[in-house]
């Protein structure tokens, strides 16, 4: 099973600009999350402070026992290893055969036998669906292929927890339609801790076990996905509806006098739209062991929920 990442109180800046602050939230074990969130939210920035790559200037982050904000470098070190990272362009060494590059942790890291190598890397090739393409460039692929290529990358090493930044990007619909049920399949057989960051709605709508959603500096929510598929708040209500009346702008947030005037030129109301079913693992898969763990905080917490939230849950066929 994936391990927990709690997130206490982060806050990030650069210079005298603040990316975000006072971000709480927790990744249950073993379950599959997404981050939305405008372009410029600082979606990446906050993937690479949970693995420790960047350093926030206040909160932690807690994986096993380590803080990936303030700990000793060589523990941290030793956490990274419990990470698998998917890069948003693949991050694919160009003269290296796909082969190669999903090997290159294992020979950077580990002190296997090629023989053991080779096994591993077709497994994970295989998972992802790259068997007979190991021989190729990644110049002589697809994008998709490119991304099926770093996801297999990242699991190598066996991670409890996957961080996949924005693995959609320049993928067409139905690509991301089949990485979509990658990412369930891959939860579904080595049961990581999963956060994906992504503005794309597809993958928001059907993918995950909990959304969350970055804007003006701030965490607006993060919990079940149901909560912020039915929320009322106006900046979600936008997103999740691509419009462009609403707090989001083309370059930042809107003024408030700008709110004012879409709000008095009478845009219609947003219809809120039935909230799709979550994707199941293929045929022949396990069923996702953090179903029954996800449901049983979802009920833990049935009180908490908005009606509209309540209903979403129980659309899906959770018994309550």
């Amino acid at each position: 099973m994936g391990i927990e990442v709690v997130v206490e109180g982060l806050t990030k800046s650069f210079g005298g600009q603040t990316v975000w602050q006072d971000v709480t939230l927790t990744l249950p074990p073993g379950e599959v999350s997404v981050m939305l969130g405008p372009s410029g939210t600082g979606k990446t920035v906050f993937l690479k402070s949970v693995i420790g790559l960047l350093k926030p200037e206040r909160g932690r982050v807690l994986v096993n026992g380590v803080d990936m904000v303030r700990s000793p470098e060589q523990d941290i070190f030793e956490a990274r290893k419990l990470f698998g990272l998917m890069f948003q362009d693949g991050a694919l060494f160009g003269s290296m055969n796909l082969f190669d590059n999903v090997a290159f942790p294992l020979r950077e890291h580990t002190r296997k036998k090629e023989t053991e190598i080779r096994r591993i890397v077709m497994e994970r090739m295989e998972m992802v669906g790259l068997v007979g393409a190991e021989a190729k460039l990644p110049g002589e692929i697809s994008g998709g292929m490119r991304k099926r290529a770093g996801l297999a990358r990242a699991l190598v090493l066996d991670p409890q927890i996957v961080l996949c930044d924005e693995p959609d990007s320049g993928l067409d619909p139905v690509r991301t339609s089949y990485l979509s049920q990658l990412l369930i399949d891959l939860n579904a057989q080595t049961d990581a801790t999963m956060l994906i960051v992504t503005h794309n709605l597809d993958i928001a709508a059907t993918v995950p076990d909990n959304l969350g959603m970055l804007f003006r500096r701030n965490l607006v929510g993060f919990g079940p996905r149901e909560l912020l598929l039915t929320s009322e708040e106006p900046v979600v209500q936008q997103f999740l509806s691509g419009r462009r009346a609403g707090p989001i702008g083309m370059s930042e947030e809107k003024d408030q006098a700008t709110l004012a005037l879409e709000r008095r030129s009478g845009e219609p109301a947003i219809e809120a739209r039935p909230v799709a079913a979550q994707l199941q693992p293929s045929p022949g898969l396990p069923e996702r062991r953090a179903v029954q763990q996800r449901r049983q905080r979802v009920l833990a917490m049935w009180d908490q929920l908005t009606p509209a939230a309540r209903r979403a849950v129980q659309a899906q066929g959770e018994p309550v």
